[in-house]
């Protein structure tokens, strides 16, 4: 039976739930969720998301050869589930916050230490029993490492500059980094638990929060997954205005970070060129929709602000600055020597690694991974535009800014296509009340990889579970990996080239 037939089959075996769209949901048992394990550990499926609910867990699988994508849901009357991260390393963060949230616990888990509860919350399991926490918690064991000429370099989790709190523990050999190990989690703000109970409007303002830098890719993901809840179809033009703010967002992004990647290599003056670009995209999407970071725009039911002609020019004018000014900021990265020393070969990552762990966006594509959301589950409207997936298999640092380069080339791409195409009419419907309880999800590209967000409405149209999955729980792991044998001096070029969020994260 091949992996796709045995997908299926797991799927057509198990209980469905009818009101969950746009794929489905399933109720397995012990031994099904097993076998999926089995197929995550084997490579023939990919995890898109692990969380839970106080009496279960959920589990979202895509397959890349059939594209087929599902949630299968283990019911714990005990407390206690299969461990994924046992079979399946991508997991492991994610089962720990499970367990942080939720309470419930993971049978033979390799790693039971907590992730996000760093011991000063209120109560413990906030999702699930919301008890008071007791003793207090021990310090935080990092994973033994042995050798000789050995030593410690903690850095963080307050860092220099405005940037938000991480904790690195390097243990290098001289210069030489042997194992790095993160500790997040400082930044958790209870997002998943402010949305239980909102209504659709405050939600999507908290789900568009979650990640400041991809406020417009976690509103569409939080928009189509309420719309697939309540059978909504958005508007046209909608779909178009929604795109248009995707790749704005993601030409900010990408410009900063080549800037800063730039600058982390003592190279300061690309940093200001591509500074001056990035408040050019920023300026103009103020002109097309009222807000620098386009928060809040894009809604349940279709966005809340129209394209002017005044936004129009701006656009136009900005393609213009861009196809005049960034092809000598790539030439004069291409020439510099210095600058190419430090980047090439610095902080690889092993294609395998990517692959195991579904990386996304530009770090999974630098190292071999072509999955872009807007390319392999085309949702509208990017099933009627042309646009090319730049892939790379150097999976270095030099790589990673190659990526954000050609994805900066295709964004520019795209808002041409966008303009001239942008169909005419309405900008937004109602919800449909269906009057009882939907759940939807939706997976989304946003500028450092896919967003998934989950969600279960009432009846009365209010938000009873929602959870959103950022890119960088599968990506942040990776750091760990490509700092491995570079020297400690590198670790700010590498982290930079990954670009991880922390607010994502750590929700």
């Amino acid at each position: 039976m091949t992996a796709t037939h045995a997908l299926q089959a797991l799927l057509e075996a198990s209980q469905s739930v009818t009101e969950h769209r746009p794929w489905p949901r399933v109720i397995v048992t012990p031994e099904t969720w097993n076998t999926l394990l089995e197929g995550l550990a084997s490579g023939a499926w990919t995890l898109l998301g692990l969380w839970g609910e106080p009496v279960m867990v959920h589990l979202a699988v895509r397959e890349a050869a059939s594209g087929t994508l599902a949630i299968a849901s283990l019911p714990c009357p005990t407390g206690q589930f299969p461990s994924v991260g046992r079979c399946h390393p991508p997991a492991q963060r994610l089962e720990r916050t499970l367990v942080d949230l939720t309470g419930l616990r993971p049978m033979d888990a390799v790693d039971a230490r907590p992730w996000l509860d760093h011991g000063r919350w209120p109560v413990r399991h906030p999702l699930g029993s919301a008890t008071a926490p007791g003793e207090s918690m021990p310090p935080y064991r990092f994973l033994p490492v042995e050798g000789e000429s050995l030593h410690q370099i903690p850095v963080g989790p307050v860092h220099a500059g405005i940037i938000e709190p991480g904790h690195f523990r390097f243990t290098a050999n001289g210069e030489a980094v042997v194992r790095l190990e993160e500790r997040l989690g400082y930044v958790h703000k209870g997002i998943e638990s402010l949305l239980n109970g909102a209504d659709v409007g405050r939600a999507a303002r908290l789900v568009g929060r979650v990640s400041g830098d991809s406020t417009v890719a976690y509103a569409w993901a939080f928009a189509r997954a309420v719309e697939a809840a309540t059978e909504t179809e958005a508007p046209e033009r909608a779909h178009w205005l929604r795109a248009l703010m995707a790749e704005l967002e993601r030409l900010a992004n990408h410009c900063g970070d080549f800037g800063a990647i730039c600058n982390d290599a003592a190279f300061a003056m690309m940093l200001a060129y591509c500074a001056v670009l990035r408040e050019r995209v920023l300026r103009a999407s103020a002109t097309c929709f009222g807000h620098r970071l386009m928060m809040d725009r894009i809604v349940p039911g279709g966005v809340a602000h129209d394209l002017s002609a005044d936004g129009i020019n701006a656009l136009r004018a900005l393609i213009a600055e861009f196809r005049h000014q960034f092809p000598a900021l790539i030439e004069l990265y291409d020439k510099t020597a210095s600058l190419q020393n430090r980047t090439e070969h610095t902080g690889f990552v092993k294609p395998a690694l990517i692959q195991q762990f579904g990386c996304g966006g530009y770090i999974g594509r630098a190292g071999g991974r072509a999955f872009d959301a807007r390319r392999a589950i085309a949702y509208p409207p990017y099933d009627e535009l042309l646009f090319d997936v730049p892939v790379l298999s150097e999976s270095d640092v030099n790589a990673r800014v190659w990526i954000r380069i050609r994805e900066v080339e295709q964004s520019l791409r795209l808002i041409e296509q966008i303009l001239e195409q942008l169909p005419v009419g309405p900008i937004g419907n109602a919800l449909r009340r269906p009057g009882n309880a939907r759940e939807g999800v939706a997976v989304v590209e946003g500028f450092r990889g896919d967003v998934l967000v989950w969600v279960r409405l009432t009846a009365a149209g209010a938000v009873e579970r929602c959870h959103p999955r950022d890119p960088s729980w599968f990506q942040w792991p990776l750091l760990e990996a490509a700092i491995e044998d570079n020297i400690v001096a590198d670790f700010p070029l590498c982290n930079k080239s990954f670009n991880c969020s922390y607010s994502g994260h750590d929700l």
